[in-house]
């Protein structure tokens, strides 16, 4: 099997909601020497990449979304410990985390992973994080970007107040801050003085990219 074939084994294995599949594809494509990168740029995300327009035109729901985005995970199990490289290498450095009151973490997932394939490093605080949680995080790791997701229409004010207690800890100047979830729109963002809405998972990391990238070096 070329690799090619196994990009396309893992893509097939996201759609098709097969767990048992995504790690054979995953655990081939390492054995066949497939850049860990690409596995999971043009296999795993491209596969959600698939669902979500699934789900969009309404082939599927919010369940086979869900298990698509645990799918996901067991391939990165696998995939994951290849991904590691030189420090010196980093682009800039992201703590994110899904806002007080909201307990989904696809959408981060699956940011948090691109955002690694692109040479950042990543502290995921994971879900349901206080905002003083956030704010210590920001002080203990400088990162260069904080990422805020809410699927709740309800958790989305969470992300105002989070923005509020960087102002308060006089952190806000010092990073980019980018908001991302399904409900979330570029007025809300604005709004709560965000400096981004993601549209989707790999528009959120062009942006992120951007900002840390040199103009003169794009």
């Amino acid at each position: 099997m070329d690799k090619e074939k196994y990009l396309v084994s893992l893509r097939e294995s996201i759609v098709n909601l097969d767990f048992t599949a995504v790690v054979e594809a995953a655990k081939g494509a390492m054995d066949a020497g497939v850049d860990p990168h690409i596995a999971v740029r043009d296999g795993m995300v491209a596969g959600m990449t698939i669902v979500g327009e699934k789900f969009e035109t309404g082939e599927y729901f919010l369940s086979e979304l869900v298990v698509s985005g645990e799918v996901m995970k067991e391939g990165l199990k696998v995939i994951n410990p290849y991904l590691k490289g030189d420090s010196s290498k980093r682009l800039g450095k992201v703590v994110i985390a899904t806002v007080e009151g909201d307990n989904h973490d696809l959408g981060k997932s699956i940011v948090t992973t691109l955002l690694r394939v692109h040479s950042f490093e990543v502290v995921d605080l994971g879900i349901d994080v206080p905002t003083d949680e956030i704010i210590d995080a920001v002080k203990e790791h400088k990162p260069d970007i904080v990422g805020l997701s809410a699927l709740l229409t309800q958790s989305m004010p969470e992300m105002g107040e989070v923005i509020k207690a960087l102002k308060a800890a006089g952190l806000r100047e010092k990073v980019k801050v980018i908001v991302g979830g399904s409900p979330v729109t570029s007025e809300f963002a604005e709004s709560i003085g965000a400096d981004h809405c993601a549209v989707n998972a790999l528009e959120g990391v062009k942006k992120c990219t951007e900002w840390v990238t040199p103009r003169e070096v794009r």
